[in-house]
């Protein structure tokens, strides 16, 4: 945390060069990472288990609901095409290099002590760690509900930024890979609050970077089109009202968010108009 020591410090270091060796040293040769700056070498492997993450999570959801359970899930009529998902794969793999180097800026403040990470749970305790948890998570989705509307509010931030995703507009053209198909500086913007909370209150490093790799799994699961059903989370049938309503649902993980500022849109409400 702020003013620790260079021995406490090195803990964030140490956690680092884990996280390295075990992804690095795993899939590439030691001379080829070895040598790099620290730096570098968090980026590449941010970079390799962001890739890795993205590809293989969304090939095999994609497998699952449009070949395994073809029809069963999703209507023929509504099942993306394969340039479609080509097409979503190649916007977000150009911002794939851009993305990582948030985490691993991140990574540089924490190990300097610039913010209020903490290293080990035990140091809090788990009640502390729970309710500081809770906190973050409140302050992430009030962050990233606001920076998704204004993103689509000022005109100038979508025309030059969101709208690289918002061509995916209709229920057959989007998929688990539009998940991360953004402008590399709008998918940035949207990961910022995350960065934020770790300068406002205490956040247990790991945790951090586990919770923003999750990131990448939850976009992807918010763009399959298929609606779970379950009150509260904003699910994917919230997700796809927001693709063609462009007003509607700009929440993450909750539907709390867009219910206290009032632009929520039930899916379940419009089945019944309908």
């Amino acid at each position: 945390m702020g003013g620790a020591s260079a021995e406490y410090l090195g803990l964030f270091e140490a956690e680092t060069d884990l996280y390295n060796r075990i992804v690095l040293g795993t899939l590439l040769p030691g001379y080829v990472w070895e040598p790099l700056p620290r730096v570098l070498q968090s980026w590449l492997r941010n970079y390799i288990g962001g890739t890795l993450l993205y590809l293989v999570s969304g090939f095999f959801w994609c497998f699952y609901i449009y070949y395994l359970k073809r029809n069963a899930y999703i209507p023929k009529d509504s099942i993306p095409s394969k340039q479609a998902m080509s097409l979503q794969i190649m916007v977000a793999m150009k911002a794939m290099p851009w993305y990582c180097a948030l985490p691993t800026v991140t990574e540089v403040m924490v190990e300097r002590g610039w913010t209020k990470c903490f290293s080990s749970i035990h140091e809090v305790g788990w009640p502390s760690y729970l309710f500081y948890l809770t906190i973050y998570m409140v302050l992430v989705e009030f962050g990233i509900y606001w920076m998704h509307r204004e993103l689509h509010d000022i005109k100038p931030l979508y025309k030059y930024l969101h709208s690289t995703h918002h061509i995916y507009n209709k229920q057959n053209t989007l998929s688990p890979f539009a998940g991360l198909a953004f402008h590399p500086l709008d998918g940035i913007l949207q990961a910022v609050p995350h960065v934020i909370c770790l300068f406002i209150l205490p956040t247990h490093f790991m945790t951090h970077l586990l919770l923003l790799f999750c990131e990448a799994v939850w976009t992807a699961n918010i763009h399959d089109c298929i609606h779970g059903k379950i009150w509260l989370v904003m699910g994917a049938g919230y997700h796809t009202i927001h693709h063609t309503t462009y007003k509607h649902n700009y929440g993450h993980y909750t539907i709390w968010m867009d219910w206290m500022f009032g632009t929520l849109r039930d899916p379940e409400a419009d089945l019944k108009k309908a």
